[in-house]
C-alpha cells in the first residue's frame, strides 16, 4: 500500500556512454541487469562518501535503508566487451582511493619462461551503451546518518571519482538531479521530468511503493552481503511501462 504522507526523494541521474547495472557473474561472463541494483546504489553512495569496502557493517546498514526505484528514459543497447590481460602475481594498480592495491594470491598463476608467475585473464563484460536512467531514492529511517542531504552533497562533491557500475564507466552528466516530494517511489518516478523523449519508459519500484495497472511483481536478488561479497536474499519489486499521460 502506498504511503499516505509526502516524503522527500533524491533524484539521481545515471547516464553515460557506457554503464553496467551488474548482475550475477557466470564463469567469465559479467552480465547486466535492466535496472540498477540495490547493491550498486549502495556502493555508489558509499564511494561518494569516501567509505572503504572493508566497512562492511556500514555498507550493510546503508543498503538496508535504501528505498528506490528506477525509470529507463533511454534503454540504449547492449555492448559485450572481450577483455584479455597478462597479469603478474606481484602486479599492483592504483585505486580510486589514491593508493596501490595488489592482487590476491591464486594457484592459477604459472611460471613463464623467465620464472615470473603470471596469469592470462580472459573474460567478457556486458555494458549498457548510450542509456539513461533516473533513480528516485530515499532513506529509512530518514534521521539516521548518513542523511539524504548528506548523500546529495556527497554526489555533488564526492570524496573519490564515481563510476556507473564499473570503473571505466564514467558519468556523462552530474548525478545529482534534484529533489521531489511524493507519497511513494512510483509517484516520484511518474512526476519527475524525463531525461529523454520516451512515451512508455520502463520502471521498477519496490512492492508497496505505488500501484500501476498492468505491472508485474517479481522477486529480485540484488542485495549484497558486504562481508562475504556474495549476493543473496530476495525482495519483491514491480515492473511496468509508465505512460506519459499518467504524469501529474
Amino acid at each position: 500500500m502506498a504511503r499516505a504522507e509526502m516524503a522527500k526523494h533524491l533524484l539521481i541521474r545515471l547516464e553515460g556512454p557506457l554503464m553496467a547495472f551488474g548482475g550475477e557473474t557466470i564463469d567469465n561472463l559479467g552480465v547486466i541487469r535492466d535496472f540498477p541494483a540495490q547493491s550498486m546504489l549502495t556502493g555508489l553512495i558509499a564511494n561518494a562518501l569516501g567509505w572503504r569496502r572493508e566497512d562492511a557493517a556500514a555498507h550493510d546498514r546503508l543498503q538496508s535503508r535504501v528505498v528506490f526505484g528506477a525509470r529507463l528514459d533511454r534503454a540504449g543497447s547492449l555492448m559485450r566487451e572481450y577483455q584479455t590481460a597478462l597479469l603478474g602475481m606481484n602486479d599492483s594498480g592504483w585505486t580510486t582511493g589514491g593508493f596501490p592495491e595488489g592482487r590476491e594470491q591464486s594457484p592459477s598463476y604459472r611460471a613463464d619462461r623467465t620464472g615470473k608467475k603470471v596469469l592470462t585473464l580472459q573474460r567478457y563484460r556486458d555494458h549498457h551503451a548510450d542509456a539513461a536512467a533516473l533513480v528516485a531514492l530515499r532513506l529509512e529511517p530518514s534521521n539516521e546518518p548518513p542523511t539524504l542531504d548528506a548523500v546529495a552533497h556527497a554526489l555533488q562533491r564526492p570524496v573519490r571519482p564515481l563510476f556507473l557500475g564499473r570503473k571505466p564507466c564514467l558519468p556523462a552528466a552530474p548525478l545529482f538531479a534534484g529533489w521531489i516530494d511524493a507519497p511513494d517511489v512510483l509517484t516520484a518516478l511518474r512526476d519527475a521530468a524525463p531525461l529523454a523523449a520516451n512515451a512508455r519508459p520502463r520502471v521498477m519500484w519496490p512492492a508497496g511503493e505505488g500501484e500501476m495497472l498492468g505491472a508485474r511483481q517479481i522477486d529480485l536478488c540484488d542485495e549484497r552481503n558486504w562481508t562475504s561479497g556474495v549476493h543473496g536474499g530476495w525482495r519483491p519489486v514491480c515492473e511496468g511501462n509508465l505512460k506519459l499521460e499518467e504524469r501529474t
